[in-house]
């Protein structure tokens, strides 16, 4: 039905379908076979990742850790007129916050800061001709959860040593109060007011009657008085 050449081309296509077919399996088993024999390098936890040398670390994004309860710890505020000496310096404490376990937020950009001069370029007939000069204030803010106060004030502390020149920093920290500060409180106002043990509610009611007592006498004396003064100049008419 098919010449010649028209069968040879259908035969030299089925075998090399049939090749195709046949070496599929070999070469993904090879190839399991090979993954299986290579060593995999070992998974590394967080801290271990943190204490070992990694060239180029600084260049990559800081690791964010999980918060574990979400507690606010403080809340570091960044600000500069520099958007990317900002942006350099605020990666940098992303990385000491990583190292040192603190859970982050990444930093987010807050509201810059735009303020405006006139300036008079010269006095008398030339006051026309001014100059506008403006300054901005990049900011950037980055909130902290879980972590002990010493520790905080560690990466402060560090951060603070290594400000960046033309950065700010200004940080917010919460501190918790222990259990039972309300009646340690109350023990150290009552002591520092050195009040008597044996007060009761009567001595108090007695303090007061009196009190009503002596104000009551001191007003009659003073209408005495002032009844006097007017008799008096009567008698001398």
């Amino acid at each position: 039905m098919f010449s010649r050449p028209c069968r040879n081309a259908v035969s030299a296509v089925r075998s090399c379908l049939r090749y195709n077919s046949t070496s599929v399996v070999p070469r993904a088993a090879a190839a399991s076979s090979i993954a299986a024999s290579v060593p995999q390098p070992p998974q590394l936890s967080e801290p271990a990742y943190a204490a070992s040398i990694v060239n180029g670390r600084s260049v990559r994004p800081p690791h964010y850790l999980p918060k574990t309860h979400g507690i606010p710890a403080a809340t570091l505020h960044f600000r500069s007129y520099h958007p990317k000496l900002l942006d350099f310096f605020v990666h940098f404490a992303g990385h000491a916050a990583s190292a040192l376990g603190i859970p982050i937020s990444k930093p987010v950009h807050l509201p810059t800061q735009r303020r405006l001069w006139t300036v008079i370029r010269g006095p008398f007939v030339h006051k026309k001709s001014q100059e506008n000069f403006e300054r901005r204030t990049h900011k950037r803010v980055i909130k902290a959860w879980d972590a002990n106060p010493e520790v905080v004030d560690m990466l402060v502390q560090y951060l603070e040593k290594h400000l960046a020149a033309g950065v700010g920093l200004r940080t917010v920290k919460w501190t918790r109060a222990p259990v039972g500060v309300g009646q340690k409180t109350l023990e150290s106002v009552m002591g520092s007011l050195r009040l008597d043990g044996q007060l009761r509610a009567d001595k108090v009611k007695a303090l007061g009657e009196q009190i009503v007592k002596e104000e009551l006498a001191a007003a009659a004396g003073a209408a005495k008085e002032g009844a006097v003064e007017k008799a008096s100049p009567a008698k001398s008419s």
